[in-house]
């Protein structure tokens, strides 16, 4: 072994007793780095990371990490080209991670660290292609106790290898075939986030029985595998058998002549569980005459790297074209590789490409030696579509070939627990059609026609698409102010300059940048010209609103009651003047720049600008606020998100329902985070409590009225789907009247609208109280709100939609196709000649 040393960030700048550094532990100059979400970082130098499970001086390592050495100047280069460059790194396949800027890693709480390159969703969607995957398992009495827990790990670890464009089932068999989802039966499914999970939830269920009869389940894996391919379903490329078991078997040989020979299109990999070698011969000969490889499994510990071995049998097809795919991963936060402070969860996508190893000799053996990728924040890629450029309704999102969503306004990754911000449990696949609706009905609110624009600036895997209102665009007004009148910007939290390419520049405010370069100081800035022109504009135009503001103050004809007044241009430029002190104000957040919220919605139009510019100009437009002094979405599609109980008594609400001034309509939240209902439909019923609005809010949101009870021991969320209802003006109602019967006295009403403005005005009799109506009227059909059953889920997972898959597939080459996986792959277990 060569005497070789490298940084291992678990142990840089680490000393013994004596005051020496420890062995691969040397002086590792870490500084903290803005960029780098103020982590201590060494930008000139990347370092190694290799999981507790890794031998770290094993020659293998020792030698790749040597090989690997050269990476460092590519990195530091990038990074020098383009500071807006996040992470980069390189996970070999021999289990180590490089990293640049290179860090301090810290391990979990009993000192492991559990992190392993491979089976991150980016090395794994690099390393191989797409691939239909059944998951058998063998679950007779001889399974039992260790096995078992063995068996149950290995179909995790297979699991976890899976990803969007993969399709999965997974099948348990005695002397029956048992689906452990009945509602898959006969399918393939996405293997995606929510159905890995799902998938694991049932696997941890399984109990042992019976005895084993192989050949039916095996038949069943076939034809459904065949089927898939027949009809086009599917990944449409690799398809492969997982055969976990002990190894007892009967006559066995004929499916595979029947189902899968001579062609041998679907692999077959098995995993023999438990000490016995008894039955090694057949588990063997199953894989090598099927294209597939064979591995014992005799303690958990060997459970990770024996799975990961059927990764490099199916990469290596890719291997011997040099077929360099490159991939985009669906949206994460960072914090998966580093706990850092909840405001600095930014949304990432990895992009990364495999490496292969070039040696003539190793061509035919397709060694795969690692993958290389970096980290993009998606922030970046969305200032390819500035907001003041599309409109106050225009936006932009990012979408990957699976439909799941990278960047969108209405994409809410996070809810809050107490006080802290967690992302929710399936943030990242949140498919485009759950926060898009398909406009089928002119009256339904929400609805957003789906982008006409799809510009795909990336490799086939990622879209960039923009919905803009009709007609927007079509004109711009431009004007043209000097430096010096334009002097006293107040401009919103807004890039208007790069400050981040060039270090010295990253000392400016994204005011003092913008001055600089407007005054010619420094051409080198990369500003947004357009943008820049049209916030001096609007500053010189509005100026003489402050002056009238001012003049209505000092005259004191500022009328009783208003706090504050305020001006919001396109281009970001916010005036404000105050009427009332702070301990007078009542909204006393309102209007403050959110930029914590616009960190994940990428928009920065308030509710209160978007709002006014849908009406028509002159009219007055109202919105409550609540106690935090947000303001409540009670726009004219009167979508009410109950946050206060704003109409009071329930009377109230049902006049405008009852004369057909509103209707109702369903909406849905398929991002909403409920508690657990232990699987039963009815508790999901909400108490007929104290009014309608409140009563929504309990079941639906319930996250919303966590720090109301926050006393009690709150329950876990969980993700799920809601209904609700929403309540849709009809502006061309202009007056109604009716009549309640309330048994022994009625109550007479009219409900009128307010001209100019989105005010309803309700006028009724007090003297008849009609509360105890409300219980009993038809209006209770409201309440019953959240419906949630296990048929809306078996039909939301199974419900595929047509996904566009990934441009190439590497199945299959003329050159491995001779011989079979396992007497040629030069790893731990050989498959002997065991046909001869």
């Amino acid at each position: 072994s060569m005497l070789f040393d490298y940084y291992n960030s678990m142990l840089i700048n680490t000393m013994d007793e004596d005051g020496n550094y420890v062995e691969l532990g040397s002086e590792f100059l870490l500084e903290e780095n803005e960029h780098f979400n103020n982590l201590a970082v060494n930008t000139q130098q990347s370092n190694i990371q290799v999981p507790t499970n890794v031998y770290n001086k094993d020659p293998n390592i020792l030698n790749a990490i040597y090989n690997s050495e050269a990476l460092n100047d590519v990195f530091i280069n990038n990074f020098q080209k383009d500071p807006t460059l996040t992470w980069q790194y390189f996970g070999s396949s021999t289990g180590f991670f490089r990293i640049y800027p290179g860090i301090k890693w810290t391990p979990d709480s009993n000192g492991v660290a559990a992190f392993d390159c491979r089976n991150r969703n980016w090395y794994i969607q690099a390393a191989t292609s797409p691939k239909d995957i059944i998951i058998m398992v063998d679950i007779s009495g001889s399974m039992k106790g260790l096995k078992m827990t063995i068996a149950k790990h290995t179909i995790n670890t297979i699991l976890d290898t899976l990803g969007e464009n993969d399709f999965v089932n997974v099948i348990a068999y005695t002397d029956y075939v048992r689906y452990v989802e009945p509602c898959f039966k006969g399918t393939l499914v996405q293997a995606d986030l929510d159905n890995r999970e799902h998938f694991k939830l049932l696997v941890e269920e399984l109990h042992v029985k019976g005895e084993a009869k192989l050949k039916n389940a095996m038949k069943e894996s076939f034809k459904i595998l065949n089927e898939a391919r027949a009809n086009g379903q599917g990944s449409m490329c690799n398809q492969a058998i997982m055969l976990i078991t002990d190894g007892a078997m009967e006559d066995f040989e004929s499916v595979f002549e029947e189902f899968n020979w001579p062609e041998r299109r679907v692999r077959v990999f098995t995993y023999l569980i438990g000490r016995e070698m008894t039955f090694a011969q057949n588990t063997k000969w199953i894989a090598c005459n099927n294209k597939g490889y064979y591995t014992h499994i005799s303690t958990l510990a060997d459970v990770q790297e024996n799975v990961m071995e059927y990764l490099h049998v199916l990469s290596r097809p890719m291997v011997i074209n040099h077929d360099h795919d490159i991939i985009w991963t669906e949206a994460y936060m960072d914090t998966v590789l580093f706990t850092t402070k909840a405001q600095s969860l930014l949304l990432m996508t990895s992009v990364a490409m495999p490496v292969f190893s070039k040696k003539k000799e190793t061509l035919s053996h397709g060694i795969l030696l690692g993958v290389v990728g970096s980290d993009i924040p998606l922030m970046e890629v969305m200032k390819l579509a500035p907001r003041y450029m599309l409109g106050a309704h225009g936006y932009a999102f990012l979408i990957t070939n699976n439909g799941y969503i990278l960047a969108h306004p209405d994409l809410r990754p996070l809810y809050k627990d107490g006080k802290k911000l967690k992302p929710k449990p399936n943030y990242n696949s949140v498919d485009l059609s759950e926060v898009e609706w398909e406009d089928t009905d002119e009256k339904k609110a929400n609805t957003k026609l789906c982008p006409e624009v799809s510009l795909s600036p990336f490799p086939s895997l990622c879209s960039f698409g923009m919905v803009l209102t009709k007609g927007h665009g079509s004109r711009i007004f431009m004007g043209n102010v000097s430096v010096e009148e334009g002097m006293i910007l107040h401009a919103a939290q807004t890039t208007y300059c790069e400050t981040d390419i060039d270090p010295a520049h990253r000392k400016y405010t994204q005011l003092q940048a913008a001055i600089r370069y407007l005054l010619g100081k420094e051409p080198d800035l990369e500003c947004d010209e357009v943008l820049l022109q049209q916030t001096l504009f609007d500053a010189v135009v509005t100026a003489p609103l402050e002056a009238y503001w001012n003049a209505l103050m000092l005259n004191d004809r500022v009328e009783p009651g208003i706090e504050t007044a305020f001006l919001g241009t396109r281009a970001g430029l916010m005036r404000i003047m105050r009427y009332a002190g702070v301990e007078t104000r009542v909204a006393k957040k309102f209007l403050t720049p959110t930029d914590k919220d616009n960190l994940f919605t990428i928009d920065h139009f308030p509710l209160w600008y978007r709002l006014a510019v849908e009406n028509t100009p002159g009219s007055f437009y109202y919105y409550p606020t609540n106690d935090k002094g947000l303001p409540l979405n009670i726009s004219s599609a009167l979508n009410i998100h109950y946050h206060s109980n704003v109409w009071g008594h329930p009377d109230n609400f049902m006049f405008p329902m009852k004369t057909h001034t509103f209707f109702m309509l369903s909406l849905f939240d398929y991002q909403a985070m409920c508690k657990n209902s232990h699987h039963h439909a009815s508790s999901a019923r909400p108490l007929l409590s104290v009014s309608l609005i409140t009563a929504i809010q309990r079941s639906c949101h319930s996250y919303t009225t966590v720090q109301k009870f926050g006393q009690k021991k709150v329950e876990a969320l969980q993700p799920c789907d809601t209904a609700y209802p929403g309540f849709m003006y009809d502006p061309s109602i202009r007056e109604a009247n009716s009549i309640i019967k309330c048994g022994r006295c009625q109550k007479m009403f009219v409900v009128q609208q307010v001209p100019d403005s989105n005010l309803v005005l309700v006028v009724t009799q007090a003297d008849c109280d009609c509360s105890h109506l409300f219980i009993s009227s038809d209006y209770s059909v409201i309440l019953n709100i959240c419906e949630h059953n296990a048929t809306v889920k078996c039909n939301r997972m199974k419900s595929q939609k047509v996904r566009r898959r990934p441009e190439s597939c590497h199945a299959y080459h003329p050159k491995v196709s001779a011989e079979s996986p396992c007497s040629q792959q030069p790893l731990r277990q050989h498959c002997e000649h065991i046909t001869e």
